[in-house]
């Protein structure tokens, strides 16, 4: 539910495509989540397509969780079960925490639309250095699902009774983000 009383916040986020074989020109579900993005009235703050490598992922994530400018990173593919799917190795080396309920939540909205397959999928999302980050599987569908029933009311300071967003300035109270004496 939407309290239409409070002001809209937009919110700096990036993309990440993660693939081997995606370009800017072909990558379906980057375009589709950079328009659903803008058109839910954030802001679209980078965009990148890096190759399925737990390092590569990782030095673009790293860069971006340094910039005060950005709040959120939603990156698409590799979030499978083949050999080249490396996205949630990747990320769990360095969420600071995990936000177990997205990908449970992800996996319950595919079981509905393609069954048993949606355990295929390992979509995950977590916290580093106060920004999200979620991570998605690499097909358009899955993307529009997660946008259209997670992250498009999570990602809204006015949805009710709680959403990511208000809590998004107290993420890096925790003694994992503070920086080591």
């Amino acid at each position: 539910m939407l309290d239409k009383k409070i002001k809209f916040i937009p919110i700096n986020i990036a993309v990440l495509t993660i693939s081997d074989t995606r370009s800017l020109e072909n990558d379906k579900s980057g375009k589709i989540l950079v328009e659903k993005i803008t058109n839910s009235g954030h802001i679209i703050q980078d965009r990148k397509i890096v190759k399925d490598s737990i390092n590569s992922i990782r030095k673009v994530l790293e860069d971006w969780c340094d910039k005060k400018s950005l709040d959120v990173i939603v990156t698409t593919g590799g979030t499978g079960l083949t050999g080249r799917d490396v996205t949630p190795e990747a990320v769990t080396g360095i969420f600071e925490k995990s936000i177990d309920g997205f990908g449970e939540l992800f996996r319950l909205i595919s079981f509905k639309k393609i069954g048993t397959s949606a355990l295929q999928s390992r979509a995950t999302a977590g916290v580093k250095n106060g920004k999200y980050i979620f991570c998605l599987p690499g097909s358009p569908s899955a993307c529009k699902d997660a946008w259209d029933n997670i992250l498009l009311f999570q990602l809204d300071i006015r949805h009710k009774p709680c959403n990511f967003v208000e809590i998004l300035p107290r993420l890096k109270e925790n003694e994992l983000s503070r920086p080591k004496n």
